[in-house]
């Protein structure tokens, strides 16, 4: 029996440089009692099918999030993983899956590699990034490990503006870094057909 495709996915998160920062987060967001729909979520199993895994972890502390924590808990999945593996990262998780990828050897082939909204510095309007998601002067390692590399950013995103989309491309040179005029900012999305499209696409050249 043939094996799945797998796809891991991680999502996105907050960081915060101080206790006092984070506490004043929890008591002024917004909160509502509707179900969150993402694009990642039952939209991308129902529209790939059963050809595929889809790996979706929690990430720990997903609200106040450090790198070095979802380091221990990424590496944790590493013996579940089959060769040909597809990863996407979406906001704070694909800054994650970049500085990841730039720093150590994934240790199986990977197929494609998708960075969603992801940011490259602190120099976002809304929200400090530390914690330790700090990428290093080069990233080139990135391209090494991937057989496809996609960046995907939003004219209308402003959580993570499309300059940090321009810095990727002065660090990568062989990524596919596509710009969408809207994405209901923030890839705030329930359904996503380019990247169900990009994948099959992949699968077709593997």
């Amino acid at each position: 029996m043939k094996k799945k495709t797998q796809i891991f996915i991680i999502h996105g998160g907050m960081t915060f440089k101080n206790k006092k920062d984070y506490l004043r987060y929890l008591k002024t967001r917004k909160i509502s009692t509707k179900e969150k729909i993402s694009w990642h979520g039952r939209y991308l199993k129902k529209k790939l099918g059963n050809s595929f895994e889809i790996i979706k972890p929690r990430m720990p502390l997903q609200d106040n999030a450090k790198y070095s924590d979802w380091k221990i808990h990424f590496e944790r999945y590493f013996p579940h993983l089959r060769n040909n593996v597809i990863l996407i990262g979406n906001s704070l998780g694909g800054i994650f899956l970049a500085k990841y990828l730039s720093e150590n050897k994934f240790p199986k082939k990977i197929l494609s590699t998708y960075l969603v909204c992801p940011p490259f510095d602190n120099t976002l309007p809304g929200e400090d990034l530390v914690g330790g998601f700090k990428l290093k002067s080069s990233i080139s390692k990135i391209e090494k490990q991937s057989k496809n590399l996609y960046l995907m950013f939003s004219k209308d995103d402003k959580t993570v503006p499309v300059s940090q989309a321009k810095k990727y491309a002065k660090k990568l040179k062989n990524a596919k870094i596509i710009i969408y005029k809207s994405k209901n900012g923030h890839f705030k999305i329930s359904s996503f057909p380019e990247i169900v499209k990009m994948i099959k696409d992949d699968m077709k050249i593997k």
